[in-house]
């Protein structure tokens, strides 16, 4: 079994800053890939950003330029840092892994832009 924790959501103004942690434990023997995706009430989940073991990258259009995905494979972590945040960032930021052909989610962080 695998578990992804999530840390550094919270409340930033537009412009802002924020960096989200993601940390994987468990059985892990190596993580293919790994990132982020958000949801809004009555949206679908949407991805935000993913980084494989290898360090390749995808972002989301709405995202590029702004977020910054990256990774540490030897502690199984994955971060998102957040820049030039807009109120349309506000959402519920899900961690996510592909590893050992199984998909992992985290339990949700919110993050809100507002003034």
């Amino acid at each position: 079994q695998v578990q992804l924790v999530e840390s550094g959501g919270g409340l930033v103004q537009p412009g802002g800053s924020l960096r989200l942690s993601c940390a994987a434990s468990g059985r892990i023997f190596s993580i293919n890939i790994m990132g982020w995706f958000r949801q809004v009430p009555g949206k679908e989940r949407a991805l935000v950003a993913t980084i494989t073991s290898s360090g390749s990258t995808q972002y989301a259009d709405s995202v590029k330029g702004r977020f910054t995905v990256s990774r540490d494979n030897a502690a199984n972590t994955v971060y998102l840092q957040m820049d030039s945040l807009k109120v349309e960032d506000t959402a519920v930021y899900y961690c996510y892994a592909y590893l050992q052909l199984s998909t992992y989610w985290g339990q949700g962080t919110q993050v809100t832009v507002s003034s």
